[in-house]
């Protein structure tokens, strides 16, 4: 017993001594809320009813997990996964899905890329420099998608504005 007390003691003391790091850091970050992208999906939805255009809207929280959804009535099921993906390929490579489609005829690889969708409609949520969400829509032309995306994150903009 005597041993064994000894033989503990001794190692707590290698620990204590510098055996092992005295404190690790942990990462501090921003989080998208459920009440945030609610707000982002209704200010895309907004922007989508006055152009009357009907759409499918994803967003992502920042490990690419869906955190909401919403599809306006009458767009055509195929735009709940081109939503979606649209969402996932803008939080994936923390850029526009656009950036794919603008390159894809001089890097045709890019139609290969792993969670890469190369059409116009999802972007990343960017809060003081980190990603932390993406948004994607499907439903009309490519072109219109990004343009109802981005009035989702200008409405993310007046949520977080002083």
């Amino acid at each position: 017993m005597n041993g064994l007390l000894l033989r503990s003691l001794f190692f707590t003391l290698v620990l204590l001594i510098g055996g092992a790091p005295s404190s690790a850091q942990l990462l501090s970050k921003k989080a998208l809320s459920l009440d945030a992208a609610k707000r982002i999906a209704a200010a895309a939805e907004e922007f989508a009813r006055n152009k009357q255009w009907n759409v499918a809207v994803a967003i992502l929280d920042e490990g690419g997990n869906l955190l909401y959804f919403q599809r306006m009535d009458g767009v055509q099921i195929g735009s709940i996964d081109v939503a979606m993906r649209k969402a996932e390929s803008a939080i994936k490579f923390k850029r526009p899905s656009k950036a794919f489609s603008d390159d894809v005829s001089s890097r045709p690889q890019l139609m290969v890329l792993p969670g890469a969708l190369a059409f116009e409609g999802g972007l990343p949520i960017v809060h003081e420099g980190d990603v932390i969400g993406a948004i994607g829509v499907s439903g009309v032309t490519a072109e219109q998608d990004g343009m109802i995306a981005q009035a989702g994150l200008e409405g993310l903009s007046k949520l977080v504005s002083p």
